[in-house]
């Protein structure tokens, strides 16, 4: 089909990456303008222009989607646009252009998790599962009718890093199965249930901070739904210590909560308002993030707060 690609993170190019390869015609990208990055912060061009730069694709960097954008899109005379993580509002003027409209790709199994952080929120509450959901947009949020979705199972291993990457994989697996049945007629739009909407509200870097007084279940939910961005942390003396993995373990011993258990090739056991909390992998400052396994320095005695 001729189409065009609206997308901006690193999370869009996987679903670009397999357009591409399917040999769809991708007549323009759409991504944010380049943005100050890096410790320099020298201006720089999003993963999708970069990737769409290398396959010799037309790149258009609006502001906003307005009039210019529009024109543009309008020029290109596609049949459908594929949008994933975009980050800029589409007004129903250029949802309108392409011949059937605009299909997004959610990083969600909707209409749980809405909104701008469906990967992490969907850890952070403990589902036993998330996935992909390929939609027909409308000028709501993430509220269209829904055309294929595909599920991926979230365990205590799981992620934000890991369950990112296979979603986006996921995502250009399902676009590809999705403009199939849209060029054969057979594209199923089904609207949104009422119930189960959720709001996937975008992290905070203030949610980082551990509060050990919380049970160690949800603790070790955040703390990997958090990695690798904005990654949790607490405070060891006058340290910062950066908590990358960690899973929830029952405990007998009775200590306040952020007192340091035990250390063994297994993990960091810190006392929690419901029992403990087992850190597999953390990181000192000046550091890198290291395993148990690894044997990296353990917090003094006493509690992290």
């Amino acid at each position: 089909m001729r189409i065009a690609f609206a997308g901006t993170p690193v999370f869009s190019v996987a679903a670009l990456a397999a357009l591409h390869a399917a040999g769809h015609d991708i007549a323009a990208v759409f991504t944010q303008p380049d943005r100050p990055a890096g410790r320099g912060r020298k201006l720089s061009a999003s993963p999708v222009a970069e990737h769409a730069t290398q396959l010799g694709l037309t790149v258009h960097k609006p502001e906003r989607f307005r009039e210019a954008a529009q024109q543009a899109l309008h020029a290109a005379q596609v049949e459908v646009m594929v949008v994933v993580a975009y980050g800029l509002i589409l007004p129903q003027a250029a949802l309108d252009i392409p011949t059937h409209g605009c299909l997004n790709i959610h990083a969600s199994l909707l209409p749980r998790w809405r909104g701008a952080a469906p990967i992490q929120r969907a850890i952070e509450a403990g589902d036993a599962e998330t996935g992909i959901t390929i939609m027909q947009m409308d000028a709501g949020l993430d509220t269209g009718p829904m055309c294929l979705t595909r599920a991926v199972p979230i365990d205590d291993h799981t992620t934000g890093a890991g369950l990112h990457d296979a979603l986006a994989h996921l995502g250009g697996t399902a676009i590809c199965e999705a403009l199939a049945a849209l060029a054969s007629g057979t594209l199923a739009r089904t609207p949104q249930p009422a119930d189960g909407a959720t709001y996937a509200a975008k992290l905070s870097k203030d949610e980082a901070r551990v509060d050990f007084s919380l049970p160690a279940a949800q603790l070790a939910r955040r703390i990997r739904a958090f990695n690798p961005v904005p990654v949790c942390w607490a405070m060891s003396g006058d340290e910062r210590l950066r908590l990358w993995d960690a899973v929830a373990e029952a405990s007998v011993q009775c200590a306040a909560p952020g007192t340091v258990l035990s250390v063994d090739t297994r993990g960091l056991r810190i006392a929690t308002g419901d029992g403990a909390l087992c850190v597999r992998r953390w990181q000192w400052p000046g550091g890198t993030p290291q395993t148990a396994q690894q044997n990296p320095r353990a917090p003094a005695s006493g509690a992290l707060t």
